[in-house]
């Protein structure tokens, strides 16, 4: 038995299982969550701190008090406080964190002079001063796109005190309506317990099932987000599912990148290859456009070729000196095709864009 301090929220177990597959017999250690002191289902959530209200926590906010929450937020920036303030009534906290049930980070997590580099120095800063101000058993939600691994060191300095999940945002900006802060999510807890406030505050929902698992919410009474949630077994899934989605994401459009470098090295005409190619019912080719921007892409992805100590996905590097050539091929295009209008003559390099 392995001897660990007692917590508030973890007080590990270990036992010994054994299962057998066929003939061969696998001896695994499990690790269990004790449930005491929190041996109820029941979490009960009234007050919380969104931190940081930029483009993604703004709307958070907004969200969780249009949810009937008492809700604060914290940033950094006294220009998003006024903003929020102003257009979501949000109330700026300006005490120490003692007083939060739960806190939703939403900070930013790429280096402050590069913003295609991740870094999380600032969320850990943030995790430091929870630790040392809020009362234990509250709530720690990291919205923010994190590395793997991240959401056991944030509990690793909370000192096991706190109830920690990883729900990885999928706000889009440009489609709110469609997809903006209640759309279906993915969700990770650090231990059980955690997985059970999580689910409770985000869904509200009467019964979950987790691996085999069933959680079970007496939830008509109680406040919640109302958040379709998808439960995963582990933080690191629910970390690796937001940078991996970006990943693909980035893969898509630099096959479209792809595709249009070998159109113009072939002289075939592109939007009609690419009309052509999307009648297939599980063909969608996109539009490359200006190439991959934006931060986000680009650092999450980044982020997952970080998160294997191992193997580095010999694609996604292929696809980041695909964006590269391709735009470059594009700022050379727009050149000549700029020179053409000012001498008065068409640019052939041009009609295929």
């Amino acid at each position: 038995m392995k001897s660990k301090s007692r917590s508030n929220c973890h007080d590990e177990q270990y036992f010994w299982s054994t299962h057998a597959k066929g003939t061969r017999i696998t001896t695994v250690k499990v690790q269990v969550a004790n449930q005491d002191p929190y041996s109820t289902n029941l979490f009960q959530f009234k007050k919380v701190l969104v931190i940081g209200l930029g483009q993604l926590g703004l709307p958070v906010a907004r969200y969780v008090k249009q949810r009937g929450f008492d809700t604060y937020g914290y940033d950094i920036s006294p220009k998003a406080v006024k903003l929020a303030q102003k257009t979501a009534a949000i109330e700026n906290a300006t005490t120490n964190f003692s007083e939060f049930d739960v806190f939703i980070l939403c900070v930013s997590t790429h280096k402050a002079d590069d913003m295609f580099s991740p870094q999380i120095d600032g969320l850990l800063s943030i995790v430091e001063k929870i630790s040392k101000e809020a009362k234990s058993g509250a709530l720690v939600s990291i919205e923010s796109t994190i590395p793997k691994g991240t959401s056991k060191k944030v509990f690793d300095i909370l000192n096991h005190r706190f109830h920690v999940v990883h729900a990885p945002h999928r706000w889009y900006s440009l489609e709110e309506k469609e997809h903006g802060v209640n759309q279906l999510r993915v969700i990770g807890g650090v231990c059980e317990c955690c997985l059970k406030a999580g689910v409770q505050f985000y869904g509200g929902v009467d019964n979950v099932r987790v691996d085999g698992q069933s959680y079970y919410f007496s939830s008509s009474s109680l406040k919640s987000l109302g958040i379709s949630m998808h439960p995963v077994t582990s933080t690191e899934i629910a970390e690796l599912t937001k940078i991996a989605e970006n990943a693909h994401r980035y893969l898509q459009i630099s096959i479209a990148e792809d595709l249009y470098l070998y159109c113009q090295a072939n002289n075939i005409n592109f939007p009609e290859l690419r009309d052509a190619l999307n009648t297939k019912w599980n063909v969608n080719i996109l539009e490359p456009r200006d190439g991959i921007g934006g931060h986000c892409l680009p650092k999450d992805t980044k982020m997952f070729l970080q998160s294997s100590n191992e193997r580095k996905s010999k694609i996604l590097r292929a696809a980041m000196d695909v964006d590269e050539e391709y735009k470059r091929f594009r700022a050379k295009l727009e050149e000549e095709f700029n020179s053409a209008i000012i001498e008065g003559i068409e640019s052939p390099k041009g009609k295929f864009l």
